[in-house]
């Protein structure tokens, strides 16, 4: 079964009960904690916090930075775990990332085999078909060079995290101007994607446009 958990903050995961979802309980799971998202933002308390969070749950994980890794290396790194779990950050510094070393190739293969894909904010908008969603929030933030928005396409859809109500202007101008159905979340909610799927989890409705 082909299963994706895709997060407006990596928080849902540890303030939320996902063993219902998975294979079997996260704490018996192997992690890849992918942080890579993470080295090119100012403020990383968002990663501390979440580290400590998983350590207080006895969580299992390995953290990863893919930047720099070749597709032999990434399968080798990510062998033999049942999860895995890619951070948020700067989205376009990510996906540049991903297409260098050839992440998008391996996770499919590990999709495919059972092994469940865990995203939150950029790692969440990764999985989609673009990560344009990124150009409308935080336009300061560094590109990367990226001018192809072009996503892993794991879905068909794109989301929209920390979605807060003064958003709500810019998510109608995004909706009008992409063919994908949009999914906007708040850091409350998250997205699971089963087989073709999905069901909304957390509190709260799905804003829809």
């Amino acid at each position: 079964m082909k299963t994706l958990i895709l997060a407006s903050s990596g928080q849902f995961i540890t303030n939320n009960n996902v063993d219902n979802f998975l294979p079997k309980k996260i704490a018996d799971c192997k992690i890849a904690y992918i942080i890579t998202a993470s080295k090119k933002t100012s403020d990383t308390g968002y990663i501390d916090k979440h580290r400590q969070k998983m350590d207080e749950l006895n969580f299992y994980y390995d953290e990863i930075d893919i930047a720099g890794m070749h597709e032999s290396e990434l399968k080798k790194a990510l062998d033999g775990h049942d999860i895995i779990m890619v951070e948020g950050g700067n989205a376009f510094y990510l996906l540049k990332a991903i297409r260098e070393s050839g992440f998008d190739n391996v996770i499919k293969k590990l999709i495919d085999n059972g092994v469940v894909y865990i995203g939150s904010s950029a790692g969440s908008y990764v999985a989609c078909p673009s990560i344009i969603v990124s150009t409308y929030t935080n336009k300061q933030r560094d590109r990367c060079g990226i001018t192809d928005f072009t996503g892993m396409n794991l879905v068909p859809f794109l989301i929209k995290a920390h979605y807060t109500p003064d958003m709500l202007p810019d998510m109608k101008d995004l909706r009008k101007n992409v063919e994908y159905p949009l999914h906007i979340l708040n850091d409350q909610q998250a997205l699971l994607i089963r087989d073709g799927e999905f069901q909304l989890l957390g509190s709260g409705k799905e804003i829809i446009l």
